[in-house]
């Protein structure tokens, strides 16, 4: 081991995931953020059949047993929407965009809610007051004077089904398919190689499947910061004596041991759960192969005993499997080794765990999916797990790990680049306009777009999305040439800042607040991760009379830019129910839509793999040959390390909560570096040295310098810096060919003392 000294903000951290850390944690985010006699009851509401759909993550709700069902980072998102804190016309009248932009992402977001609609003033550099009619007059003109493919619509995955029903149908109407969105960036490996294998772009296992599992096989993901209520879920699993897999490059303190804060006993008594019985440090880019390995050895011990895979559900439900078997066989087992940098013997415990198990869920985030082989690593899970019949019977099947909460509902109700001919003619049939069928553009497409300057107008429905992209270098200063930019939020972020000519910033309700229409109080809905849509209903006193929600905003600009529109806007945004019965009319699997989500819980959409019914072009599951296990061979010598991009605790996406990390032992600061100790010998470094990383791809260099390499359990090969920091070392171009989705999880870089010591 590299000889210890002492890093400023930098400590060993002992104690489990949960328990009495994370309490404490949520009563600092109340105390900071909130009213301290409103907030209990506002986060009592969370994710309640009568109250709000924590703005957090996907992970669904559990039947509502329990008194309260929100997380630490949970309690977070609520009282940072939540917050006491507002940013005024007056605060902006007084900073210049100029220097707001000087602010970190945290102290951005930190200013607290926005109030006023507002338009920037080049002439001042600053954000003033403007009337939402004003305003929507202004972008009905530009857009008029666009051509729709010049025009890009953004949608973060916080939009409810209704507003991004909404959205979608205003630019179709106006006529693109131009829909860059968060999936792009995170969970489009999920959206294009499942329907691939399985026939639909979902997971396809609910929470009783994980009280029925013999087996949980975690593939990159950190659930403890990502989904924190699914340690819930892991920890009743691992107390009833599931095996819990784990395969990730860092070791994570919620996938080894977790203390959950309603077990009174762990609580008393300081004690906490075990949750991976075997951690697997797989290295980055190496999914392929341990996963490649995994069946390798599953085909060695069916050729020795004959009893190992399901041969009935191979041959009733599959194609493809011969050329799967032919090509694991001449899979190297040196070249596996290597790549995944795993042994032999380990991958080959894995598959006689495997095999010993009767139903497995393989739970998976973006650490499979944010390589440029992304696609190819979610296929071969579902390889792994049609080999032993994991799909259509109780406690088995595939699990994606969504982010925001409703991301996989904007994908269900259109939000899409991609539209199918079926959904756009019942578009048509519905509303009488003939909508684009040309494809449109995805998260890098967009920004490609706007770098070269053949788009000219951006329109998000939430987000943060030129911090979240890749390659900050090229993406900021291309802002500057916009015709029109129009942000739709809560809170200020930098992309408000990155100004074009024209520039709008309206502020919206949250989750968390009452949504008062010509009708009546109204509700949205989202949708899980486990495919589950139901209400969600927010209570507070709006941050300011001039919010409006996120509907009325879009309705608003539509008939604007729309005047002879074919949809009734006005009549939509008074009455969510009417949007709703539009949804059941066009997106199949919503029939009797208003009526089930009255239901506590809500419904479940059509998942037809859960009954072994296989939307695929040949009607069945396929097996699917990823020849070869490289990530890119152009970068393979043998100083190349691979950069993980990766949030800490007090984050969630871009949103920074505050600059700790705790169970990874860094407080105070994000500007470092998590090596192993062996890239730092080799290297002549040591444990707080500062350095600089260059990114090694064929394009234009890109250096980070200045960070602090921290001495980490971390897989060799492999380093990790925080996102969105470390996205100036990520190409823009450097994608999952397949999908389009920025290989955030495996740049290759060198690392070298930096030249500011």
């Amino acid at each position: 081991m590299v000889k210890q000294r002492k890093v400023p903000g930098v400590k060993n951290y002992q104690a489990p995931a949960g328990g009495w850390g994370a309490l404490k944690a949520t009563a600092i985010a109340v105390r900071q953020q909130m009213d301290t006699v409103k907030a209990p009851m506002t986060l009592l509401r969370t994710n309640q059949p009568d109250g709000f759909d924590c703005p957090g993550c996907a992970w669904p709700d559990k039947e509502h047993k329990s008194t309260f069902q929100f997380c630490e980072n949970g309690a977070k998102a609520v009282t940072w929407e939540a917050t006491n804190k507002r940013v005024t016309p007056e605060y902006f009248a007084e900073h210049t965009v100029s220097t707001l932009l000087t602010y970190s992402d945290f102290e951005l977001e930190d200013l607290g809610r926005l109030t006023h609609p507002l338009a920037y003033d080049a002439a001042t550099d600053t954000y003033q007051p403007v009337e939402w009619t004003d305003a929507f007059q202004r972008i009905g003109e530009i857009l008029r004077q666009l051509s729709p493919q010049q025009v890009e619509f953004y949608t973060s995955g916080r939009a409810s089904n209704e507003a991004a029903y909404l959205y979608q149908l205003f630019a179709r109407e106006y006529g693109t398919n131009n829909f860059p969105d968060c999936s792009n960036m995170c969970h489009e490996p999920t959206s294009v190689g499942l329907p691939r294998s399985i026939g639909i772009g979902k997971g396809t296992v609910s929470l009783a499947d994980f009280d029925d599992c013999e087996l949980i096989i975690a593939i990159g993901h950190n659930p403890g910061t990502n989904h924190p209520r699914m340690m819930g879920t892991l920890h009743e699993a691992s107390r009833r004596g599931v095996p819990i897999i784990v395969f990730n490059p860092l070791r994570e303190r919620a996938l080894e041991r977790f203390a959950d804060p309603q077990n009174m006993v762990e609580m008393a008594t300081y004690r906490s759960t075990r949750i991976a019985s075997s951690y697997f440090q797989v290295r980055a880019g190496g999914d392929a192969a341990a996963l490649k390995g995994i069946m390798k050895a599953l085909l060695e011990m069916e050729t020795a005993s004959d009893d190992v895979l399901d041969k009935d559900f191979i041959q009733e439900h599959t194609n493809g499997f011969d050329a799967l078997a032919e090509d694991l066989k001449k899979t190297a087992w040196a070249e596996i080794e290597t790549i995944s940098g795993l042994a032999r013997d380990d991958l080959a415990m894995v598959a006689a765990t495997y095999a010993k198990s009767n139903a497995t869920i393989v739970s998976y985030g973006m650490g499979v999916t944010q390589h440029n082989t992304g696609t190819a690593n979610v296929r071969l899970i579902c390889d792994l797990l049609m080999l032993r019949g994991n799909f259509g019977k109780p406690g088995a099947g595939i699990c994606p790990l969504r982010g925001h909460s409703n991301v996989q509902g904007n994908r269900t109700v259109g939000i899409t680049e991609k539209p199918s001919a079926d959904f756009l003619q019942r578009l048509e049939n519905t509303f009488g306009f003939k909508p684009p069928a040309i494809q449109g553009h995805d998260a890098v497409q967009a920004m490609q777009a706007i770098v070269a300057q053949s788009s000219k107008a951006l329109i998000c429905l939430g987000g943060n999305l030129i911090v979240a992209l890749p390659d900050p270098a090229q993406c900021f200063p291309a802002m500057r040439n916009m015709e029109l930019c129009v942000h739709i939020g809560t809170k200020l972020n930098r992309t408000h800042l990155l100004v074009g000519k024209e520039t709008f910033l309206f502020p919206c309700l949250g989750r968390t607040e009452l949504d008062e229409q010509e009708n009546g109080p109204q509700s949205v809905t989202v949708e899980d991760s486990m495919s589950m849509v139901h209400a969600s209903a927010g209570k507070l006193k709006p941050a300011s009379e001039q919010l409006r929600s996120e509907i009325a905003i879009v309705a608003g600009m539509a008939q604007a830019t729309l005047p002879d529109s074919k949809v009734p806007w006005q009549s939509l945004t008074a009455d969510y129910n009417q949007i709703r019965d539009l949804i059941e009319q066009t997106v199949p699997g919503f029939e009797n839509f208003n009526e089930r989500i009255r239901q506590p819980g809500g419904f479940r959409l059509p998942l037809p793999p859960t009954e072994r019914i296989w939307n695929t072009p040949s009607g069945k599951a396929e097996f699917y040959v990823f020849e070869g296990l490289l990530e890119d061979k152009q970068v393979q010598t043998s100083d190349v390390l691979r950069l993980i991009t990766i949030r800490s605790h007090d984050q969630y996406n871009t949103t920074i909560y505050s600059l700790d990390d705790r169970y990874r032992g860094v407080f105070g600061r994000r500007d470092v570096v998590f090596m192993h100790p062996d890239d730092l010998v080799s290297r002549g470094l040591s444990h707080g040295d500062m350095v600089d990383l260059e990114t090694i791809t064929q394009g234009k260099p890109m250096v980070y310098q200045g960070l602090t390499a921290i001495e980490y359990q971390i897989s060799a090969g492999s380093v990790a810096a925080y996102y969105p920091e470390a996205n100036r070392l990520v190409p823009l171009d450097y994608i999952d060919e397949e999908c389009g989705t920025p290989s955030y999880k495996s740049v290759p870089v060198r690392v070298r003392k930096s030249a500011l010591s």
